[in-house]
């Protein structure tokens, strides 16, 4: 496949989360508290289903690994908020089954499709550790998130989800410069920007509350 087709499909996918982040500044900006539109959710799941097919064109184990663990908690997401039944259902079965696929057939049939993935030359082993450290800190805001909106039976952004954001994407921005990617350079330069000025906001509205 030509490289700027898979370029393509991995800019597409910072661009819808780029504009979900946008989305939720503005609406936490309005209303001087972080807020979590129903668009944030839709806009990440399929963001996250975009780069992940672009990780696995550009086997890229990170970023596959990235994707993977938060995928499902976005649809979860949805769940709470009563929007993913609303999807068609030719969409749903579309989001659910083609990771799937990938990831039940490539990996587990084509020793090739393996090899490529944990034995790039393109990413050295040590660049290939720092990616996957700065996924699963990434990453680990979704399982943070999921768990706390479990707890508060509602879908919401607590402090310490703006908190990894902020490391894990200061992470995988320094991982983007060693692997030349601009995807996830342009992606994750604009996030940092939204992510501390969340953290503000949320330091603002405890100070009132106090």
């Amino acid at each position: 496949m030509s490289n700027w087709i898979i370029y393509s499909i991995g800019f597409i996918a910072q661009i819808l989360f780029s504009s979900r982040l946008v989305v939720q500044w503005i609406t936490s900006e309005k209303q001087k508290k972080v807020i979590t539109p129903t668009l944030f959710w839709t806009l990440s799941l399929f963001a996250s289903f975009l780069l992940f097919i672009y990780g696995y064109l550009r086997s890229d184990f990170a970023i596959m690994l990235g994707q993977g663990l938060t995928y499902f908690i976005y649809i979860r997401n949805l769940q709470l908020q009563g929007e993913w039944s609303k999807f068609p259902k030719i969409i749903r079965y579309l989001l659910l089954g083609v990771p799937t696929f990938i990831v039940i057939y490539y990996f587990n049939n084509n020793v090739i499709d393996r090899d490529i993935l944990f034995k790039n030359e393109a990413i050295p082993l040590w660049l290939l550790v720092l990616g996957i450290i700065s996924q699963v800190v990434f990453t680990f805001r979704f399982v943070y998130q999921w768990l706390y909106s479990e707890y508060k039976k509602q879908s919401t952004l607590p402090f310490g989800f703006w908190l990894l954001s902020l490391v894990g994407s200061l992470l995988i921005l320094i991982y983007a410069i060693f692997r030349r990617d601009p995807v996830l350079f342009l992606g994750h330069g604009l996030g940092l920007i939204i992510y501390a000025r969340n953290l503000i906001l949320i330091k603002k509205e405890d100070a009132r509350n106090d």
